[in-house]
């Protein structure tokens, strides 16, 4: 809950000019649940902003950022509230889990907005839902590439169909800073639904390949603090525009067999359609399926890994 007067996630709380970091915990198909987060409570009125990262619990740089910014933040500096959940996908973290949660092998950006009674991922969407992103006046998700990602930083938002969020959701795309906006949806990520839901939200992409640059947390935490100033929850000047590219599609390339996958292209590299981007190939050599890019546009991600499995994504394409 949320007043005035008391910011509350769980039993852990904040009082206006208080700065909390605590562990809620919660049932997943009943096992404690334990999820670390801040709340931030600033002195003056003001509104919410929540930050998740760690939903892909090997996306390092995002998470890094999450916990520097929660660290830093001072609320007697700040006018509104903001929640900062560091890593959403505990056992992924532990596990050092690409892609999916241990507990149920699902992929748990493709399950929001939960299901109390679904599988352990569905149930943990659910609980962070309902009780963290649905405070949120603005939404932002911070990723970067997983263990085996190479990419190109850049932020997705998705046209609902509501005027008002939409434009919101646009706004903090291009203010965040990354020049590459992608207008998309990804069904069942927590960005989508909180869109869906009336949040204005946005997805930010930086870092990659299980390495944590400063540059590529400074990414994230820059982009954080432009859209603290730009709301006017924090001082200080309202942030330069960036020039920005806007692609509208986020086309996906998966791999139908289980081999080697050889890529043909580079992470930010312009392709055209119909051109061959890579090859998944058996042990022998033989090609088993050709990457071929299905627009003009330009190249995303790019999964590093040699190890390829049917139904992994191979690379996408912003087009």
């Amino acid at each position: 809950m949320t007043s005035k007067d008391v910011l509350q996630v769980g039993a852990l709380s904040a009082a206006r000019g208080e700065k909390r970091y605590g562990v809620c915990e919660f049932a997943v198909q009943s096992q404690p649940y334990r999820l670390p987060l801040w709340l931030i409570h600033g002195t003056a009125d003001g509104p919410t902003l929540v930050v998740t990262a760690g939903v892909h619990a090997a996306e390092y740089a995002s998470i890094a950022a999450a916990l520097e910014v929660g660290r830093s933040l001072d609320p007697r500096d700040l006018r509104g509230r903001v929640i900062v959940l560091p890593v959403m996908n505990q056992p992924a973290f532990t596990a050092r889990s690409i892609y999916v949660c241990p507990l149920d092998g699902r992929n748990l950006n493709r399950v929001f907005p939960g299901d109390p009674s679904g599988t352990a991922s569905e149930q943990i969407a659910h609980w962070v839902f309902a009780n963290v992103i649905s405070q949120a006046d603005y939404y932002v998700d911070l990723h970067g590439g997983d263990l085996v990602e190479a990419l190109v930083p850049f932020t997705i938002f998705f046209r609902t169909g509501d005027e008002r969020v939409d434009q919101k959701s646009f706004e903090m795309a291009q203010v965040f800073g990354i020049p590459i906006l992608v207008s998309s949806e990804t069904p069942g990520s927590a960005f989508s639904a909180a869109s869906r839901a009336g949040i204005p939200s946005i997805l930010a992409e930086s870092g990659g390949q299980g390495i944590w640059t400063r540059e590529d947390v400074a990414r994230h935490t820059n982009g954080l603090d432009r859209l603290l100033r730009h709301f006017g929850m924090i001082s200080g000047a309202a942030p330069e525009p960036v020039p920005f590219t806007l692609l509208d599609r986020f086309l996906w390339l998966r791999s139908e067999h289980e081999g080697f996958w050889y890529p043909g292209v580079a992470v930010g590299e312009s392709v055209q359609t119909g051109q061959n981007l890579g090859f998944v190939k058996d042990g022998e050599g033989r090609v088993l399926q050709s990457a071929v890019s299905p627009a003009d546009g330009r190249v995303l991600f790019i999964v590093s890994s040699l190890a390829i499995n049917p139904v992994d994504p191979l690379l996408a394409v912003g087009a």
